[in-house]
């Protein structure tokens, strides 16, 4: 689909940028031999648009592939992926969102922080209603059904490895404001996902936590299948995804900063059934 980025395309794009590099070859001079500009070949490389086998032949052509990665790149590029089809009430989800989400479903491990929201992935259903209802969303029923089909994830075989950081903080700051009966549904909510689902921990990071500074909210996501490594940014605009190496290797040395002081699970469970007997005294008071 064009202008989203699917796992397998991505996939795809990464071995196309390791042969042109291995061959010596820049963007421009591959573009040049297909007739088309660079950013064509800078989006192939990225995932976001799709090769055509034709234009895929020329490149392995010219950068003398080997037939066992040649044919590698030609099942990629015939498969495809399935998760990369937006249609009906997914369409919903913003083009920006939709490459998170597909990467999401093929990562081994994701790593996730939020310092004043709890994640999306975590939501319950009375939070998610809140949230989108107070955000003035008009398809809040497209929204919905869409946060549901994205946690599926949890029920993979084998799911990934999720391991979420939450700022105390997000217990504190609901959307639309103060709200005992939301917080209290959201925190049962996430006593559950951690008793119910093995590959999911979740750790709090109290106010007192002795750091330098807190990072904006971003997630970690690592593969076994040839997909490369990424950290997303969330901000107000959308999501920034970032691939490279060096970069990539601060995010993870930024969660391994966070996790040094957050609880631990137990410790964890413990901070959630205190603030749900709390919500619920305030909503008896």
């Amino acid at each position: 689909m064009p202008g989203t980025a699917t796992s397998v395309r991505i996939r795809l794009g990464n071995e196309i940028r390791a042969a042109r590099q291995a061959a010596g070859m820049t963007q421009v001079e591959i573009a040049e031999l297909l007739g088309c500009k660079q950013g064509k070949i800078n989006k192939i490389e990225d995932g976001t648009v799709a090769v055509k086998p034709a234009d895929l032949d020329v490149m392995l052509d010219a950068y003398k592939v080997g037939a066992a990665a040649a044919e590698l790149m030609r099942d990629l590029a015939a498969s495809g992926d399935r998760r990369g089809e937006w249609t009906g009430y997914r369409s919903a989800v913003p083009t920006w969102f939709r490459t998170f989400t597909n990467l999401e479903q093929a990562a081994s491990e994701i790593f996730a922080w939020h310092g004043e929201r709890i994640n999306g992935a975590l939501q319950s259903e009375h939070y998610m209603l809140t949230q989108f209802r107070a955000a003035g969303n008009t398809n809040v029923t497209e929204l919905m059904r869409n946060r549901r089909d994205r946690k599926r994830v949890f029920d993979l075989h084998p799911p990934p490895s999720h391991r979420f950081i939450l700022g105390e903080g997000v217990f504190l700051r609901m959307p639309g404001g103060p709200n005992p009966g939301v917080a209290l549904d959201q925190v049962q909510y996430l006593i559950d996902m951690i008793e119910r689902y093995p590959d999911v921990s979740i750790h709090i990071l109290p106010f007192e936590a002795r750091l330098p500074y807190i990072p904006n909210d971003f997630t970690i996501m690592r593969f076994t299948d040839g997909t490369t490594n990424c950290a997303f940014i969330e901000h107000v605009a959308g999501m920034q995804k970032i691939d490279n190496e060096v970069s990539f290797k601060k995010f993870v040395d930024a969660w391994d900063q966070l996790r040094g002081p957050a609880l631990e699970r137990n410790q964890t469970l413990d901070f959630l059934r205190d603030q749900a007997a709390r919500f619920a005294e305030q909503l008896d008071a």
